[in-house]
């Protein structure tokens, strides 16, 4: 039987460099199999798992939750039949609901022997309230579907920040796990003995309603209500990382083609936007930083919440980065196929974008 893990997280939040760190002794003898959907025209994440020697199966057709009936069940099915892995882990779309994903796993074990052996939500420690705030509706249903939340980015913040953030999380799961523990500090089979742990197991019963409203804290405006300490901290050294010290406000009108998870019950295809692109053009590496940096003036690209790239340079190197708010993070990696850029947002201006990177 094949043992199933989904590594949730709203964007950004720090889902992929978990897994590369389950993957660096937590299988240790096993056959593991990655499934990742990505949100977006372009994936980029498996540019940046390949180098691991798990097989990427990336879905690019849409979101999570406009694809369970279609590709991904379907996909998940013929991965088991294909690979007849010792283990799945699923990386759903961070703008996935996580009751909907653990809901597929649960049909497909009704055909093919595997089971759901815990899953986990990875949550940004200084970006909690806001992401509950704006975008409820996903971020709070990842929440409430885990047993495991794992919070990112502890390092440097402080510890009444961190009470703060587990307060918020025990308000909509009081039972889940909560690893507060720096990354670093923990072993692969230390984090994925957590995630397994079987004091508190979800079943499908106890998963969020479809139609259920999660939005809470609703005052008609939508607001980036940035609750950071303005010194990021990453899971591992990187060539460079940026931190940026604004506080953002973002204004719409609530109503028909609202975009904010207010407490409408919403498709990730109707409240987020996604621009990807593939170039084959090398860029100057001081003028793409530049670009990189430039992506945080909202009022200029839109409410960019997340980008990532891929991109060659003109001295041969290629680039990766990762972009969400207040934060950069930039390093040198692995050459890819071609150039791959991919913003996610609300209210992107796709030509600024596109003119801000010359694509």
């Amino acid at each position: 039987m094949a043992k199933v893990n989904i590594i949730s997280g709203f964007l950004g939040a720090g889902k992929t460099t978990l897994i590369k760190k389950l993957l660096d002794g937590a299988f240790e003898g096993e056959k593991v199999v990655l499934l990742e959907n990505e949100y977006g025209e372009v994936g980029i994440d498996g540019g940046f798992m390949k180098d691991t020697g798990v097989q990427i199966t990336e879905l690019n057709s849409g979101c999570i939750c406009c694809t369970l009936v279609g590709d991904f069940t379907e996909a998940l099915g013929q991965l088991i039949d294909r690979y007849h892995p010792d283990r799945i882990l699923i990386e759903p779309s961070g703008v996935g609901k996580l009751s909907d994903i653990r809901r597929v796993v649960d049909d497909v074990a009704k055909t093919h022997d595997i089971a759901l052996a815990g899953c986990a939500t990875v949550a940004d420690v200084g970006k909690c309230r806001m992401y509950a705030r704006n975008f409820g509706e996903f971020f709070i249903d990842q929440i409430e579907s885990a047993e495991t939340i794992i919070l990112s980015r502890t390092q440097m913040t402080t510890e009444d920040k961190i009470e703060k953030a587990v307060a918020l999380l025990r308000e909509h799961n009081p039972k889940a796990r909560i690893i507060t523990t720096p990354w670093d500090d923990l072993t692969p089979a230390q984090m994925l003995q957590t995630i397994e742990h079987p004091s508190f197991l979800l079943t499908v019963d106890d998963l969020p309603e479809g139609d259920r409203h999660h939005h809470h804290d609703h005052d008609h405006e939508h607001h980036h209500d940035h609750d950071h300490e303005h010194h990021h901290d990453h899971d591992h050294e990187h060539e460079h990382h940026h931190d940026h010290d604004h506080d953002h406000e973002h204004h719409h009108e609530h109503g028909e083609g609202c975009s904010c998870g207010c407490g409408e019950h919403h498709h990730a295809d109707e409240i987020f936007e996604n621009i990807g692109i593939e170039t084959p053009k090398k860029f100057d590496e001081a003028a793409l930083r530049q670009a990189i940096d430039q992506l945080e003036e909202f009022d200029l690209y839109g409410d960019i919440l997340r980008a990532k790239g891929i991109l060659p340079l003109t001295d041969g190197r290629w680039l990766h980065f990762d972009y969400v708010p207040d934060e950069v993070d930039v390093r040198y990696g692995s050459a890819d196929y071609t150039g791959r850029l991919c913003v996610i947002g609300c209210h992107l201006k796709e030509s600024a974008i596109k003119e801000l990177f010359g694509v």
